[in-house]
């Protein structure tokens, strides 16, 4: 086995690298408090992450509440959190895990080697199936030492255990799992977070202190964590002092924050991407098994004005659907803004004067995109009309393939285009509504290539094939707009690559 905090040995063969745990530094007891506004409803079923969903919002929650064995950290994409150190056999068959010493749940309860193994076999969220396909045996080798013997080598084992790109590695107690079970962990979760669970009120807020016995403590003692669907109502509350952080503002909103001297507007870094679904593409009755149809709705966006007026051109266009800012992502070129071909493409599929295309169903709460992607899909001829669903009921009905037509989605979990693909093309992934056997085969190709450059070479093929089949309409790259109000120092957003969310141990309120 190989040590990974070895750096120099990991380059060297070409492995992922990880930073040395910081040293936990004396400090004073935490104070002060933040509020952050949300702009989605709080969901409990966020509190136990082996339901995680492939999206980046219940991580704000989950890396809160919860902590991980490895996972994103200020300075490098997997590092080292639960796990001190953590080392990779030869044959790529087997990781180990060292934990720390002294690590206790919030209720006190030791975390042991054995909470890690029943946190990963219980795990069925997002990438719970290339997990489970992949993994042979866990193996409690002492009280803090764990390792995981894989079937084959899967050069992605620490993207999918290790950052947001599922939430396999973070680790819950068994023992209080197990005496409350799941509705009971949901009313009261327990983590080994930086925060622990003060109350809920659901649909109203979620308050969290500090965790004074997390590896390290944070310096704010008390959040907030408000739900407020308005975006207008989210600005108020930074204008007025109410709220320290308001998330995903868009046109007017981020506006009313740019103008403001004593406010920051912050775009994110994370990997968060807009598309339009065609759920229906595989089926030969639908109008939108015909690819000329797909290419119009592709030529109708004017993807440049869109990312202006609700982007304030922050959000790049998109040309395929794995962010740009992703490894392996195909920087694909984006497709041409171009209306008169619109048309001719829809009169070639049969519809010279265009087609009633029923609901477009956009994911809560951007409308400002739906409404302009809308806009330029009715001035062609592809007549559609916004309707509108709780996110959670839209998540669900997405995960269960029960929208149909056309439907705009984001994702921000973080990862790689692997990643992507074993969700979004694969055509056994969770929220793909179908696929080709060209692009299941060259999922399984890559998935077992340990050969960086040819991996990515399968990976772009994958992409170019998307495109080429017009599986996707991707509008832009997002880069959700945050307001943050005068009081804090520090507002830690952005400080885990590829994630939106505040490293909440590392906030700091001004003196």
């Amino acid at each position: 086995m190989r040590p990974r905090h070895l750096v120099a040995s990991l380059v060297a063969l070409g492995l992922v690298s990880v930073l040395l745990a910081p040293n936990a530094s004396a400090q004073t007891a935490p104070s002060g408090e933040v509020t952050i506004a949300w702009h989605v409803t709080i969901a409990p079923t966020w509190f136990d992450p082996s339901t995680a969903p492939p999206q980046i919002t219940p991580f704000g929650i989950l890396y809160a509440l919860h902590d991980s064995v490895v996972r994103p950290l200020p300075g490098g994409k997997t590092g080292p959190s639960l796990a001190e150190t953590w080392s990779e056999s030869a044959d790529g068959l087997t990781y180990e895990f060292k934990l720390r010493r002294g690590l206790k749940f919030h209720n006190g309860d030791p975390l042991t080697a054995e909470d890690v193994k029943f946190s990963l076999e219980r795990y069925k969220g997002a990438g719970s199936k290339p997990i489970n396909d992949r993994l042979k045996q866990i193996e409690i080798v002492d009280p803090l030492t764990v390792r995981i013997h894989l079937k084959e080598p899967w050069p992605d084992f620490l993207t999918f255990y290790g950052t947001t790109a599922t939430a396999a590695g973070i680790v819950v107690p068994k023992k209080y799992m197990t005496q409350v079970g799941d509705d009971g962990f949901k009313k009261h979760p327990i983590g080994v977070g930086p925060l622990k669970f003060v109350s809920f009120k659901p649909g109203v807020e979620l308050v969290l202190e500090a965790n004074t016995a997390y590896w390290k403590v944070p310096t704010i003692k008390r959040f907030v964590l408000k739900s407020v669907p308005e975006g207008t109502t989210r600005v108020a509350m930074v204008k007025g002092g109410e709220a320290d952080i308001a998330y995903a503002l868009d046109g007017e909103d981020a506006l009313n924050i740019k103008r403001d001297p004593r406010l920051q507007l912050v775009p994110s870094k994370h990997a968060s991407i807009f598309w339009i679904e065609f759920a229906d593409q595989w089926d030969p009755k639908s109008p939108w098994h015909d690819k000329r149809m797909r290419q119009a709705v592709n030529h109708a966006l004017n993807r440049k004005a869109i990312n202006e007026v609700s982007c304030l051109s922050y959000c790049p266009p998109a040309g395929v659907i794995v962010p740009r800012v992703m490894d392996f992502a195909l920087q694909a070129p984006v497709t041409a803004y171009d209306p008169e071909r619109a048309k001719k493409l829809l009169a070639e599929a049969g519809y010279p004067n265009g087609i009633d295309a029923g609901d477009f169903v956009p994911i809560p709460p951007f409308f400002t995109t739906a409404e302009l992607s809308m806009n330029d899909m009715n001035a062609v001829g592809i007549r559609v009309k916004i309707r509108t669903m709780e996110r959670a009921t839209f998540y669900s009905a997405w995960r269960e393939k029960k929208l149909r037509g056309l439907f705009m989605v984001a994702a921000g979990n973080s990862g790689n285009a692997a990643s992507r693909v074993a969700e979004f093309m694969y055509s056994k992934g969770g929220f793909a509504y179908g696929g080709y056997p060209e692009i299941d085969d060259l999922f399984h190709q890559q998935a077992k290539e340990r050969d960086r450059a040819k991996r990515e070479a399968l990976l772009h093929k994958i992409q170019q094939l998307t495109i080429d089949r017009v599986m996707f309409a991707p509008v832009m790259d997002y880069r959700t707009l945050r307001g943050v109000g005068p009081r804090l120092a520090e507002h830690a957003l952005d400080t885990m690559p590829l994630n939106p969310h505040p490293s909440y141990e590392d906030m700091k309120l001004k003196p």
